[in-house]
């Protein structure tokens, strides 16, 4: 499974590191909390809220339409998946979180110029990695306010874009595991796990896409 590389980036933002001046610096350098418009194409708008708890090196990811949300321990390199419905934790291993985190060595980044997003200042880059092409906006302190998918993306291209920010303390307690509830580990070889189909970037799958078992 292909996907867009505009949805591939909410999870390959929150994990990588800060790059040399050729790239941005894509890690908050402070808690936050973000909320996202995501289009793509063939699907309605969605809603898609992200918060970094920077202590931790956690980072939260709250999918749209009470789906479920996304823990990534941003050190390790792990990361899991809460459905509350099913009552359901769903290990991602740490080798296959950790490979779909960061861009391949051939990742080639650009730098095109000042922008603003949600009356936020940010920077353009436009950024080539095997074979697709976006732009990602980026804030000094490493936010993520914009990333649209601009050439080899094929069906379901789209939009991701800040509507509100709000930086201050995050609340520990929404980073954890929930207790009681079901665990389950992906396998290697499954969508999502290593030797998986999902393209590199991609710790978990992104808002819209169902996960195995579900």
């Amino acid at each position: 499974m292909k996907l867009p590389l505009h949805l591939t980036l909410l999870l390959t933002a929150a994990a990588w590191p800060a790059w040399a001046q050729d790239r941005p610096a894509i890690t908050p350098t402070r808690d936050v909390a973000v909320t996202y418009r995501a289009t793509t194409e063939g699907q309605p708008p969605g809603e898609i809220r992200m918060s970094w708890l920077t202590a931790r090196n956690l980072m939260r990811m709250d999918m749209p339409g009470g789906q479920g949300w996304i823990v990534v321990n941003l050190a390790a390199g792990s990361a899991f998946m809460v459905t509350d419905a099913q009552r359901m934790v769903m290990d991602m291993p740490s080798a296959g979180a950790s490979a779909r985190m960061t861009p391949s060595a051939s990742a080639r980044f650009t730098r095109e110029g000042n922008a603003r997003v949600a009356n936020t200042d940010c920077v353009n880059w436009r950024m080539e990695d095997q074979g697709q092409t976006a732009r990602v906006c980026m804030t000094s302190d490493g936010v993520m306010l914009k990333t649209e998918s601009l050439a080899g993306q094929g069906p379901g291209r789209g939009t991701l874009e800040a509507t509100a920010i709000a930086f201050g303390p995050q609340d520990a307690a929404r980073f954890q595991r929930p207790a009681g509830y079901q665990s389950l580990q992906l396998p290697p070889g499954m969508p999502g796990g290593p030797g998986g189909g999902m393209p590199r970037g991609t710790a978990m799958p992104p808002p819209g896409v169902t996960m195995p078992g579900r």
